[in-house]
């Protein structure tokens, strides 16, 4: 099993269809059948169920998919590194995050780094604490932003500059929304869509006290937008961080704080011993500059 064999593999896997995978993939139907016949052979697994329109994954198929997908895109990465390790300064870099306002300082380091290094491109990826520490862990990103607290004994990190409340999104015509904070009684009334990682905290747990464990949950999310429209249709009001989706005019949605307020700070973070390649060295030395002028404003 090479690195070709499994990108004919996710070819298959994202067209469903052998003859479109062969067409995006600039070959004939034929030879695509047989390396996906000699993988399965190789396997021992069966990895495709194949209808007379369409073909889907079977559950081998599917768990190798997800691992095709990490090994793809590490060489990927790889190719971009060994391309980036010249006196021009050009290649890619990874970084994953919550989605937080605070990610507003990573955005403006990367258009400064563009703007001097024009050759530099990025490739963004979203997701809780979990997720992006399981890509750094494999390798998939240079960097990654956390909010805190977070487990720290595998990284090194720096402090970004910017500090994220909790509160509630709930609709503009809310009884809660005539409030200017939330406070934990207030949770035990109405249902609740919360993140997985606000779960996890240690710190609302304690805000909430004794009633952390009975919290009248309907609902949870990974990332805000589509809990939003939860919270739009009245399915409950969300537990999540400000400032990441805009209130403007005419909103259907608003935010109140926790109170007593709850506050956390966000961490840019990569593995330990780690060896960045020169646009990931020249971004995250820009970005403690960026991080030493602000304090020194």
């Amino acid at each position: 099993m090479d690195i070709r064999t499994l990108q004919y593999f996710l070819a298959v896997a994202r067209e469903a269809s052998i003859t479109k995978a062969a067409e995006s993939l600039h070959m004939t139907q034929p030879p695509l059948s047989r390396q996906l016949k000699d993988l399965e052979e190789e396997l021992g697994k069966q990895l495709f169920i194949r209808g007379s329109r369409r073909v889907t994954l079977t559950g081998e198929g599917m768990i190798l998919r997800k691992r095709a997908e990490e090994i793809v895109a590490l060489m990927e990465k790889a190719k971009a590194e060994v391309s980036s390790s010249g006196e021009d300064v050009r290649g890619e870099i990874y970084i994953g995050g919550g989605e937080t306002e605070g990610f507003r300082l990573i955005a403006k380091t990367a258009e400064k780094l563009r703007l001097k290094y024009p050759g530099v491109s990025y490739h963004l990826f979203s997701g809780n604490s979990q997720d992006v520490t399981e890509r750094l862990d494999k390798g998939l990103l240079d960097l990654g932003v956390l909010i805190e607290p977070a487990d720290m004994k595998k990284y090194d990190f720096i402090k970004l500059p910017a500090k994220c409340r909790w509160g509630l999104l709930m609709r503009r015509d809310h009884p809660f929304a005539k409030k200017s904070g939330i406070r934990p009684e207030d949770l035990s009334k109405i249902p609740l869509i919360a993140s997985r990682q606000s779960l996890a905290h240690n710190e609302l747990s304690g805000w909430l006290g004794r009633q952390y464990d009975s919290l009248p949950i309907v609902a949870t999310y990974n990332l805000l937008y589509n809990a939003s429209l939860m919270v739009e249709e009245n399915v409950g009001c969300a537990l999540c961080l400000d400032r990441i989706l805009p209130e403007y005019e005419n909103s259907p949605l608003c935010f109140r704080p926790l109170q007593p307020q709850i506050e956390v700070g966000l961490d840019v973070v990569w593995k330990k011993y780690q060896v960045f390649t020169k646009p990931a060295a020249l971004f995250l030395d820009m970005l403690q500059e960026e991080i030493r002028a602000g304090d020194r404003e």
